[in-house]
């Protein structure tokens, strides 16, 4: 039997990050997506277009090709965009969808291979870890971006602002994962909800 306990934990924590991201864009209206952040920063939609840009580049052909790929404009995933919810998430949901399923073909015996980026050698668990970082780097920017914009309105993610006490008495009553995957899936329903407005409106 393939063994794939730490390949598995590192998958795992991928999708936490993603579910935290998905669910912070789920709080924002379709325009606050692409809202500059700060000083004409970054907004939710240009990280996420980073995010997923980069995770397609890094998974296509995770083994066998340089992670930064000949195809990629790195630097036309941060110009200013304004896509429509639906867009933004099949591009989102494309970059995942590279990763996960290069994941799915890896094993622990897998972790001491050797992968390049940028022509650089890399273990896969080094190349693993540095994808991972990146991923949650940018997951916290969305996250606090999402919360600046809904200032009182923000469903919290985590443990919210006096419940830590409650928390350690039952970590089990109310577990930051499930609810950050129920507020997640509002930002599917979300994706239906837009496509029929418009339908009606057209």
């Amino acid at each position: 039997m393939t063994q794939r306990s730490i390949v598995s934990s590192i998958e795992a924590e991928y999708r936490r990050y993603r579910s935290l991201a998905e669910a912070a864009m789920a709080q924002l209206s379709e325009p606050e997506l692409s809202t500059p952040g700060p000083n004409d920063g970054n907004s939710v939609a240009v990280i996420a277009w980073h995010v997923a840009g980069n995770l397609a580049s890094r998974f296509t052909d995770f083994l066998t090709t340089d992670g930064e790929k000949p195809w990629r404009n790195r630097e036309q995933e941060f110009a200013s965009r304004s896509p429509t919810r639906e867009e933004l998430r099949k591009h989102w949901d494309r970059g995942w969808a590279i990763l996960f399923e290069s994941l799915a073909g890896l094993s622990d015996d897998d972790l001491d291979r050797i992968v390049t980026i940028r022509r650089a050698e890399h273990r896969v668990y080094a190349a693993l870890y540095r994808s991972l970082a990146h991923a949650s780097y940018h997951v916290g920017q969305i996250v606090y971006l999402a919360k600046s914009r809904r200032g009182h309105e923000w469903q919290f993610l985590s443990i919210p602002p006096g419940g830590s006490d409650a928390y350690n008495e039952n970590p089990d009553i109310d577990r930051p994962e499930a609810h950050v995957s129920k507020i997640a899936d509002m930002w599917r329903n979300l994706i239906d909800r837009d496509f029929l407005t418009e339908e009606r409106q057209g």
